[in-house]
């Protein structure tokens, strides 16, 4: 009968390799892990580029609506009185001519300014005696290689 040291029953236990192959990474196992982190780093970069063009396409949009609302509102005070005599009318499209040179009110560094068209179209819509105007503000920007146009309207009566 011949008797197993302890040293035997360790080197030889079931589920151990040998000690060489246990003390380092294989070279699949470096480079999947390698991939691995490539590819979330590369996940997290794509993912903050695509949030900060969102949020900049965001502030130009909020900024047009503005400059559009703000068109609305000064055609909205504009006077038009039918008890007057003579009448006043100055809803109309001539006294709120097409604006090229709207700059997009946004927090900029540097040079990067925005410009927006602003064009007011204001269109008689008066029906069975009542006299109304329909008043609608578009605001053309761009942003990258597209052109957006936010677009407000109303209807206006004449002041009372």
């Amino acid at each position: 009968m011949k008797l197993r040291t302890s040293s035997q029953t360790i080197a030889n236990a079931p589920g151990r390799g040998c000690a060489r192959s246990q003390r380092a990474y294989t070279l699949a196992e470096t480079l999947i892990s390698m991939a691995v982190t490539v590819m979330s780093l590369g996940g997290v970069v794509s993912g903050y580029i695509f949030a900060t063009r969102q949020a900049e396409w965001s502030a130009y949009s909020l900024a047009a609506q503005s400059l559009a609302t703000q068109r609305l509102e000064q055609t909205r005070a504009a006077q038009w009185d039918l008890r007057r005599s003579p009448i006043v009318d100055e809803v109309t499209a001539g006294n709120f001519p097409t604006v090229a040179t709207n700059i997009l009110d946004i927090p900029v560094s540097g040079t990067n300014i925005a410009y927006a068209t602003s064009i007011t179209t204001i269109s008689d819509v008066s029906s069975g005696g009542y006299p109304l105007k329909l008043i609608r503000v578009d605001c053309v920007w761009s942003s990258g290689q597209r052109v957006y146009t936010n677009t407000v309207a109303t209807y206006r009566a004449p002041d009372q």
